[in-house]
């Protein structure tokens, strides 16, 4: 079976700790897979509001939406575990772009996950799918 492989972006441009809660651990004791994708999610909205937007349905009088994901697993991560996110982006186009998460446990500093998300740019008024505003490909840029 071939594996994904997702590569890190040169510049990483943000970079937050999220904890594993007990919600977030399953039946096997460690991280859920559908917990990655929700700490992602969360990385992903404290990374909009450090550049300034409330929420994913508010950028630049857009909303982004997720096109597709991949999540790559490296090691095992508990509850009571921290784990750092760092992002940065790939593969910017004219609609959007794939945002890339690296996971790396605080205290071992062992890497949990690597994950993309492709996303676009949605406008929720016409529900089509929108070009990137070039306030926010320059926020991304910087």
């Amino acid at each position: 079976m071939a594996r994904i492989k997702l590569e890190l972006p040169e510049r990483m441009f943000f970079e937050t700790t999220l904890d594993i809660r007990i919600s977030d651990i399953n039946y096997a004791g460690h991280l859920g897979n559908d917990a990655v994708l929700r700490l992602a999610h969360e990385a992903r909205l404290r990374w909009l509001k450090s550049l300034g937007y409330p929420h994913e349905l508010q950028v630049e009088g857009l909303g982004l939406i997720v096109a597709d994901t991949a999540i790559c697993y490296r090691a095992e991560a508990f509850h009571g575990d921290a784990l750092r996110f760092r992002l940065g982006a790939d593969d910017i186009n004219r609609h959007g772009f794939d945002l890339i998460y690296q996971a790396v446990d605080d205290n071992s500093c062992k890497e949990v996950a690597r994950l993309k998300t492709g996303v676009v740019f949605f406008d929720y008024q016409t529900r089509k799918v929108a070009p990137m505003p070039e306030a926010f490909a320059g926020k991304l840029s910087q």
